[in-house]
């Protein structure tokens, strides 16, 4: 099922309360050459991702919902999501998530100097810069396609 034919059938998509299979927004956010990623370690999934997460009431679309994320989870409150969508990703969730089996993810892409101050969310365990071609082990196979994509949108490919 396709994401706007699951939102037709799930009205409660957008939110964490909705179906065991609902809407995320997530934001990459490389440095300006291209040449590094910011990741967060996930404390429920134990894992290195983008940052992101679901959607709140006061998100009035899906970009304004992944640069909340991104600076949440962060701590770069100036960090600006680009407008246009370059991902969509549905995947099944691997952890402790309680209700939620799986995710719908809008994927945005973002900007931020590599000497920006960070600071770890409750969420995470840990919050920091990658080389984009020397990924956290074990992440390579989702996060190569979206380093790859952003880096084209960016224009720094």
């Amino acid at each position: 099922m396709g994401y706007l034919a699951h939102l037709a059938v799930h009205p409660d998509a957008m939110s964490k309360q909705g179906p065991p299979a609902h809407f995320t927004a997530s934001c990459l956010v490389l440095d300006p050459t291209g040449s590094r990623v910011l990741l967060t370690l996930h404390k429920k999934a134990n894992q290195w991702f983008q940052l992101g997460g679901h959607f709140e009431p006061g998100d009035t679309d899906a970009r304004a919902a992944a640069q909340r994320e991104a600076r949440e989870e962060s701590g770069i409150t100036t960090l600006v999501a680009r407008p246009e969508l370059v991902q969509l990703d549905r995947h099944r969730l691997v952890g402790s998530f309680g209700a939620c089996r799986e995710h719908l993810d809008l994927r945005f892409v973002a900007v931020a100097d590599d000497d920006a101050t960070l600071a770890v969310s409750e969420e995470s365990f840990d919050v920091r810069w990658w080389p984009t071609d020397a990924l956290p082990e074990g992440t390579r196979r989702e996060l190569q396609p979206l380093v790859a994509v952003a880096l084209s949108v960016l224009d720094l490919t």
